[in-house]
């Protein structure tokens, strides 16, 4: 409803510029943007940012984190891991320690963006999992009895 009471179809083409690192919920208010009745103040129209699950990356807070998966043997033994950033970029990640079920990489500054300072990110925290073998031959059994 316009100002004087009547009912008309008014088009306004609102635009939102997401910025990077606005988490779910954040809100963009419109001011006195919406419907109009006499004798009262437009309505104000807000939009509520609702993030939508990434194939590969889950958010915690700033932080992105990722899982991996690793043989047994590369647990052990160390390995390294390529991984590709939320911005596409490849980075080769070298993993010396022994990788317990609990293990975490940390990348810092790989993550999102922080809402009040852009320039700075949070981290991307990769998470192992140890794909064990199904079976061993008698002969793996007695090996690792004898060095483990």
């Amino acid at each position: 409803m316009d100002a004087s009471g009547r009912s008309t179809n008014v088009e306004k083409i609102l635009e939102i510029t997401v910025k990077p690192g606005w988490k779910t919920g954040t809100r963009i208010t419109f001011p006195e943007e919406g419907d109009e009745a006499p004798g009262r103040v437009p309505a104000d129209i807000v939009f509520v940012i609702q993030q939508e699950p990434h194939a590969t990356f889950t958010r915690e807070g700033d932080n992105l984190i990722m899982v991996k998966n690793v043989t047994l043997k590369e647990a052990l033994t160390g390995t390294e891991v390529t991984i590709k950033t939320i911005e596409g970029k490849e980075v080769r990640v070298p993993v010396r320690e022994v990788i317990t079920p609990t293990y975490e990489k940390v990348l810092g500054g790989y993550g999102m963006p922080h809402q009040k300072q852009p320039h700075e990110k949070g981290d991307l925290i990769i998470r192992f999992n140890i794909e064990f073998p199904r079976t061993l031959t008698d002969q793996q059994r007695q090996v690792f009895r004898e060095n483990l």
